[in-house]
């Protein structure tokens, strides 16, 4: 057998892979509150249009349009204009994936050439390196200061094939700071560098504050996309969906990709996203209130000082001499180790919050003992 491409010896390790292996390895009384698995799934009439849709009958089970069914472009640019005001084209400036992590990696397909540089933010969510790796080109790190509401400083920043931003950001669980994306619409016009907004988590903010889309900024479609995901929002994790939005020209070259690769997304799953979106919207509303609750919760029982304005986790800062392998070996908690979002990640955990109450709980009276002697 030849050697293997040289675009797959440069992939990383999978870090979620390797974390789920860690929970695997730890025996059956160890807590994971590492992986942002939602515990809820979506509501029960999502469900139903994905088994009416099919038991549809044969012409179902063809292939659907390439570019998905205009009804779900329609209802995601309701979604749009009714939560986040921004007006999109559905014909133009939207495009279906399936799913997040493969709209990461078309996103870097479709923007990079081989020896680019894809400039990302530090901490990063570790899936942005597979998409770098794949397009054969080179990482770039915009570091996220802590002690400045993790803002990046993007008026030193060099131009690149593209940067990637995520707010709220997975792993920082922090809201993007006043001014940051009109920053990023100003970088992006002075260097060139079209920008990715991801934007899984953008429903799920706390503390009253609202959604906010980077494409709401002005001039914000003219120099870059946001992705949306139905994962987080409607707790359709494992459903492969999801839309890249705003820029025409980008969400043109994800089209071309998808002629060229899937020719469509199978139509019963996307007669249950159209169900989500356009059904009745309580159940967005109670998973925000439960992970907010839960947040809470975890803030008032930790010391130190946790993070979290919005998604489905907590980053927080570990004291000195405690690692996520000592809270496994001495509580049997299993934390997602801050090393694994970058180089700024060292010394911080990201703790789930897509748990039980019941495990949540259990996991607190586990680590709190040996958190609080590491902080007196």
């Amino acid at each position: 057998m030849r050697p293997r491409p040289e675009r797959l010896e440069q992939l990383p390790e999978q870090f979620f892979a390797s974390l789920m292996r860690r929970v695997g390895s730890a025996g059956p009384d160890v807590l994971d509150l590492g992986r942002g698995n939602p515990e809820v799934g979506p509501p029960d009439y999502v469900a139903e249009a994905l088994r009416e849709g099919a038991l549809g009958g044969a012409t179902i089970h063809g292939y659907a349009p390439f570019r998905g069914l205009p009804k779900l472009k329609e209802a995601i640019v309701r979604r749009y204009r009714d939560v986040y005001d921004v007006e999109l084209d559905p014909e133009r400036e939207v495009a279906l994936v399936p799913g997040g992590k493969t709209g990461l990696i078309e996103l870097c397909l479709a923007l990079a050439d081989r020896g680019e540089t894809v400039l990302l933010p530090d901490p990063y969510y570790p899936d942005y390196l597979s998409g770098v790796a794949l397009a054969e080109a080179k990482v770039g790190l915009l570091r996220l200061d802590a002690d400045n509401a993790f803002s990046a400083d993007l008026d030193s920043a060099p131009s690149a094939a593209a940067l990637f931003l995520n707010y709220p950001s997975n792993p920082c669980a922090a809201c993007a700071p006043p001014g940051a994306f009109e920053a990023m619409v100003d970088y992006a016009q002075r260097t060139g560098t079209p920008v990715v907004h991801d934007a899984a988590y953008i429903d799920l903010v706390f503390d009253g504050r609202r959604p906010a889309s980077f494409l709401a900024t002005p001039g914000a479609k003219e120099v870059g996309v946001e992705l949306w995901t139905m994962s987080k929002t409607y707790g359709m994790a494992g459903w492969r969906l999801a839309f890249v939005v705003g820029n025409a020209e980008i969400v043109e070259r994800i089209n071309l990709q998808t002629d060229h690769t899937r020719v469509g997304v199978f139509a019963p799953l996307q007669h249950a996203a159209i169900a989500a979106l356009t059904g009745p919207q309580d159940a967005v509303e109670e998973r925000r209130a439960a992970y907010e609750r839960r947040r809470d919760r975890l803030v008032e029982a930790l010391p130190g000082a946790p993070v979290s304005q919005g998604t489905f986790y907590v980053w927080y800062r570990l004291p000195e001499g405690v690692t996520a392998d000592r809270l496994l070996t001495e509580c049997g908690v299993v934390v997602a180790p801050g090393e694994g979002f970058g180089p700024s990640g060292a010394g911080w955990a990201r703790i789930s919050l897509a748990v039980t109450d019941e495990t949540l709980e259990r996991g607190i009276e586990r680590m709190a003992p040996l958190l609080e002697a590491a902080y007196a």
